[in-house]
């Protein structure tokens, strides 16, 4: 915990004197560590001069950031309306049954994190998933399952 801590103190140092520094910072620590814990809300709330509620506003509202650890793999399935009127809710479903997982889940193991996003930018191609960073689309429950089971151990 100390050890994270000082990578959060660290990355906020970088950043000081910068004006709009909040989305830099938390960008940083996102990818230093793979996630904003909670316990740097605060940290990062005091060098800003901000309060911890606008921080962690921040943090919940962009869906790139998250609050908690991801899995080893990340599945996005798209639930936009062009999506969700192709068939999303079949792929989630073909995606939920193959992990054990619900959407908005990360596996027992922490093999894999199921979350929904809200358009991936490729309506043409609808229903679509995102695997690893890795577009998928024309899915359906089939697809999605045997997409899941290439991230099984």
């Amino acid at each position: 915990m100390q050890d994270q801590a000082g990578r959060v103190a660290a990355i906020v140092e970088r950043f000081r004197g910068v004006e709009g520094a909040a989305l830099p910072i938390l960008h940083a620590v996102q990818e230093a560590l793979g996630y904003v814990p909670a316990e740097s809300v605060p940290m990062i709330a005091a060098a800003l001069n901000r309060s911890r509620a606008e921080i962690h506003g921040i943090v919940t509202f962009y869906h790139d950031f998250r609050d908690k650890p991801a899995g080893r793999h990340l599945v996005r399935v798209c639930r936009a309306e062009a999506c969700k009127s192709m068939g999303s809710d079949q792929v989630a479903q073909g995606f939920e049954q193959a992990l054990g997982i619900r959407l908005g889940e990360t596996s027992p193991d922490g093999a894999v994190t199921l979350e929904p996003v809200y358009c991936l930018g490729l309506c043409a191609t609808a229903p679509n998933a995102m695997v690893d960073g890795k577009l998928s689309g024309r899915l359906d429950g089939t697809k999605a399952a045997h997409l899941a089971a290439g991230l099984q151990p």
